[in-house]
């Protein structure tokens, strides 16, 4: 059984999420970003942490590309343009919704108070924004970024969008990516991934 570490209400969400659509066991343990048991693993002090028997992974991106290149789901094979297409997607939510997400929550509450930079959080928005917009464009048809098969990408990416809501970042209300956001929350194993967050806040 796998066993996640990190609080289910941070990039922890991405690996439960994994899970449950892979259908895997997992084990809880939701410790917050520095703690101890934390450092103990991850000197960074950042969450989720995976162990998977000896093996102690970090990084939610790795931790999930990971998991599915170990069961050969919810990914397209190394080596193929699919998977250099799904790759992209994956960078892109990292790189432009993340980033954004993260410059502003690291001037909100993480950094200390006489080195934040408030009126930055104005430009995250509009960065946020502006990959909305780039999103939408990149969508196509499908349902899902990579079309009719439902990959990781969207999982970081649809964490990204949660992300947002609780940030109170400006979420389209119509439109392709509203009904994109939409789907992936309508998943029985997001849906289940919640629950087992709110079971533990």
């Amino acid at each position: 059984m796998y066993k996640i570490i990190g609080f289910p209400r941070t990039r922890a969400m991405r690996v439960i999420w994994m899970l449950e659509e892979l259908g895997e066991p997992y084990e809880l343990d939701p410790a917050m970003p520095h703690s101890d048991t934390v450092m103990a693993l991850n000197p960074c002090g950042k969450v989720p942490v995976l162990i998977d028997g000896d093996a102690v992974l970090t990084e939610s991106v790795a931790i999930c590309t990971y998991l599915a290149d170990k069961h050969g789901k919810l990914t397209f094979p190394p080596g193929t343009p699919e998977r250099a297409r799904q790759d992209s997607f994956t960078q892109f939510g990292v790189d432009v919704l993340e980033g954004a997400l993260w410059t502003a929550a690291k001037n909100s509450f993480i950094h200390p108070e006489e080195v934040r930079v408030p009126a930055i959080k104005d430009v995250c928005k509009m960065e946020f924004a502006r990959g909305l917009r780039t999103l939408e464009q990149r969508l196509g048809d499908g349902p899902y970024v990579m079309g009719d098969t439902f990959t990781i990408a969207d999982i970081l990416i649809g964490n990204c969008l949660g992300w947002a809501m609780v940030a109170k970042f400006e979420l389209p209300v119509e439109g392709p990516v509203h009904d994109y956001f939409t789907r992936l929350r309508e998943r029985p194993a997001f849906l289940s991934a919640m629950a087992t967050a709110t079971a533990t806040s």
